[in-house]
């Protein structure tokens, strides 16, 4: 058996009224409330105006994020912010230099290295599958070349760091809390954007010691933060996945 829900003809979204829905309560065939609407429409983005955010705005995002749920309240995670212009520039350049590195000993079709860096590339992605995954090693080629900055521009980062004691999967609570920051600036009018490649600064002892990266903590994830150019945000078409549906002792496969 098959069902789907009513979708948008443009954006293949479940459609929806322009007007938000109550909250705290649910009918058939409501609108998307508020809640819903601000994870719906949220947008990375990656072109910030030169406007700084007000620091009571960044403690408040900071807020969302401590109140993320985690196993066993746990909490396992530590967060630095930093605005500071020069700074930034400082952690874009290093993290240009080593992805200019990376890019020296992986990117084997332009590599003067030619069949070595081959079986660098091949031995990588047996080892670090992920990291060497199409997305991010295409990022790692244009921020090599000078084609995309770390941060986009923007004039506030937010660094989290990850207890490594956390119980059961730390990452997991980590990335919950990071969501709950993103989703919180959206709400506010700002723009953020995922900054994986901050784990490049595990490499560099300058770097661990400014940031203040020691055991048991590990710099896992970052956030560019800051007031988007133009209006970024919007529902987007998103592909359908099959969900497997158990009830009555039945399965039913539902879009």
């Amino acid at each position: 058996m098959t069902e789907t829900l009513d979708l948008d003809t443009e954006t293949k979204a479940p459609a929806r009224s322009s007007e938000f829905a109550e909250m705290y309560t649910w009918h058939e065939g409501m609108d998307w409330n508020p809640v819903e609407r601000v994870m719906l429409e949220r947008r990375s983005v990656r072109k910030y105006k030169d406007k700084q955010v007000p620091e009571a705005l960044v403690r408040r995002i900071l807020e969302a994020g401590r109140f993320a749920p985690s196993a066993g309240n746990s909490q396992p995670w530590r967060f630095v912010v930093v605005r500071d212009r020069e700074m930034i520039e400082g952690m874009e350049k290093y993290v240009r230099l080593r992805c200019r590195v990376l890019k020296f000993f992986l990117n084997w079709q332009e590599s003067p290295l030619g069949k070595l860096a081959w079986f660098y590339t091949q031995m990588s992605a047996r080892l670090l599958p992920n990291l060497v995954h199409p997305i991010p090693f295409g990022a790692t080629s244009l921020i090599a070349d000078g084609k995309l900055k770390l941060f986009h521009g923007a004039p506030t980062v937010i660094l989290i760091f990850m207890d490594k004691r956390g119980a059961a999967k730390p990452q997991v609570d980590v990335g919950i809390c990071g969501q709950n920051m993103v989703l919180a600036a959206h709400s506010l009018g700002l723009g953020t954007c995922w900054v994986g490649f901050v784990e490049m600064f595990k490499f560099g002892t300058k770097w661990n010691k400014k940031l203040g990266v020691s055991f048991p903590y590990r710099l896992i994830e970052g956030i560019s933060l800051g007031y988007p150019v133009g209006n970024p945000d919007g529902m987007v078409e998103r592909e359908l996945r099959e969900v497997d549906w158990w009830e009555d002792g039945r399965k039913k496969t539902v879009f």
